[in-house]
């Protein structure tokens, strides 16, 4: 392994997170350090408030820290503006949350589609296509959110998130809007994914199993990190 490949794909240093209260100034995550390598699955866990989603926002820039660093494929995300953060996420960066977020006036294709678009793809449509296939939803491809099932929607979601073909992905609580039985072909679906793309996986989730999976699991209690172990 090269130098180059040892080195952290995504890591923090003394991260916090904090904003003003009535109460006065509310500490939501403390001294957070972390790395994460290429290719590694890291799954966050914790109690409801303990800053798992904030965590996550914080790493994929979709969220500024009070202090401390984040660095996401070498690149220093303090250093960047909005937009400068948003390219990032454009280039190199996937997203899978518990509430789907597809456009409701747009077909499972064309919300696959869109990133494709924006992201200046020659072919988004057989590129949509493609990967719409490998999630099992070839069939479902002209349908509306409104027509498919929570799983189905979901599923439609994973395939947007890997149609870029993202180095990292970040997973905010993916079952947490599905049945047991649905969430776990869900998280079947996203390590498969996972494992043929080689993509980094960060993701936080209430759910035991699908945490089990992940090469790490790192807790969180009061914004800070309470156990880090190896699974």
């Amino acid at each position: 392994m090269s130098k180059q490949e040892q080195l952290p794909y995504l890591s923090t240093t003394s991260l916090g997170k904090r904003v003003p209260s009535p109460e006065g100034e509310l500490i939501i995550l403390d001294d957070i350090n972390l790395s994460v390598a290429p290719g590694e699955s890291l799954a966050i866990v914790g109690a409801s408030g303990s800053g798992k989603s904030t965590l996550l926002g914080l790493m994929a820039g979709l969220d500024t820290a009070s202090h401390g660093s984040v660095f996401l494929d070498g690149q220093d995300l303090g250093t960047l503006d909005e937009d400068g953060r948003a390219a990032l996420r454009a280039s190199r960066v996937g997203f899978v949350f518990q509430s789907f977020q597809l456009l409701p006036s747009l077909t499972a294709l064309e919300n696959v589609m869109l990133p494709l678009e924006l992201g200046g793809r020659s072919d988004p449509r057989h590129g949509a296509e493609i990967i719409l296939d490998r999630v099992g939803l070839a069939d479902r491809v002209q349908h509306y959110p409104k027509q498919l099932s929570g799983g189905e929607q979901q599923r439609v979601a994973i395939a947007r998130a890997y149609a870029g073909e993202p180095r990292i992905l970040f997973a905010d609580e993916p079952t947490g809007n599905l049945d047991r039985k649905t969430g776990e072909r869900i998280g079947e679906l996203l390590f498969t994914l996972n494992h043929e793309h080689g993509t980094t996986l960060v993701l936080v989730t209430h759910d035991v199993r699908l945490a089990e999976r992940c090469d790490r699991v790192v807790e969180l209690d009061g914004g800070k990190i309470v156990n880090g172990v190896s699974s």
